[in-house]
């Protein structure tokens, strides 16, 4: 699904929605930190509309004192009362927002309308980007033809539909109901019958069956790292031969970002964003009896997601 990305998504998840900045630029230059508390701020939060001015102060003291004024904060309060609200937790809360306000705003992000700001359409490329490596990645070793796919999480179909016209065998999932919908809308317009995905309402840890691959976008940033093992683990288990996932990549300087835009959440309640570690991925998949074999990072100016593919050891 779409991120909630970077911060955001492939999938109904979010992409994400990080800066990129030189790194001689980080932590010395008072400019380009302001810039970028400000972009962040505003793309984690409503990335409907962008009030840079909003937060433009913040960005005039060093990583220390933004790390002090973040300390001060608790933005998991907030994150309690979106999953009371909704009854549930992290999963409750992902649902309900992919199947309303979330839908739409995402619906449009991965389409093709022109009714996007700056900051939408930069993460429309950005996931895009993210689709093109992976089919690269998939494609790269040899034919797709009759090679069976799970596209865990598949948002609008923007990777289950380019995997069905290399003749791949698709099943495509998302815990949001109205992704799917669009998703089998789009693919009933693009492909023929005999090629088409199939498509099912499910959340990752309810998936089941047998693949030669996994695919996975942009849809752990939803889920904090002690529930991401065990999807990453449920996720390996499902594939025979690679898995192939995408996540917020979380480093001291993007967390405190992050952290900075939860002080802004802005006019619409978005999902909960989790960055998570290279090296905490890695080992949950390790434990599993998977390694790395491939690693990518895709990055525009507020999108950023790192793309790995595993094997089994």
């Amino acid at each position: 699904m779409p991120i909630s990305p970077s911060l955001l998504s492939s999938s109904s998840s979010v992409s994400q929605l990080l800066p990129r900045l030189p790194n001689s630029a980080r932590f010395n230059a008072p400019a380009s930190r302001s810039r970028a508390v400000t972009v962040v701020a505003a793309s984690v939060t409503d990335l409907s509309s962008v009030d840079s001015t909003t937060i433009a102060v913040l960005g005039g003291g060093s990583v220390a004192a933004l790390a002090t004024i973040v300390s001060l904060t608790d933005p998991e309060r907030r994150r309690k009362l979106q999953a009371e609200e909704v009854g549930g937790g992290d999963k409750e809360v992902v649902r309900e927002y992919f199947n309303s306000t979330g839908f739409e705003r995402w619906r449009k992000i991965y389409g093709e309308t022109d009714e996007v700001n700056r900051v939408q359409k930069d993460i429309r490329i950005g996931h895009a980007k993210t689709v093109e490596k992976t089919m690269l990645m998939l494609t790269e070793e040899g034919s797709l033809a009759g090679v069976t796919v799970c596209d865990a999480g598949c948002g609008t179909g923007l990777l289950s539909i380019p995997l069905a016209k290399e003749g791949a065998i698709v099943s495509a999932s998302d815990i949001s109901a109205a992704m799917v919908a669009e998703a089998e809308m789009k693919a009933k317009q693009q492909l023929s019958s005999e090629n088409l995905p199939r498509f099912e309402v499910n959340d990752l840890e309810s998936l089941s069956g047998k693949y030669n691959t996994v695919v996975c976008l942009d849809v752990l940033i939803h889920y904090p790292q002690n529930k991401a093992d065990g999807m990453i683990a449920h996720l390996a288990s499902l594939a025979e031969k690679r898995v192939i996932l995408s996540f917020a990549p979380k480093t001291f300087y993007y967390d405190i970002l992050k952290r900075i835009g939860e002080l802004f959440p802005g006019p619409s309640k978005a999902t909960r964003a989790y960055l998570h570690s290279e090296a905490d991925v890695e080992n949950a998949l390790r434990k599993v009896g998977w390694r790395i074999s491939k690693r990518g990072l895709i990055t525009t100016q507020f999108y950023f997601s790192r793309l790995i593919e595993a094997v089994p050891m």
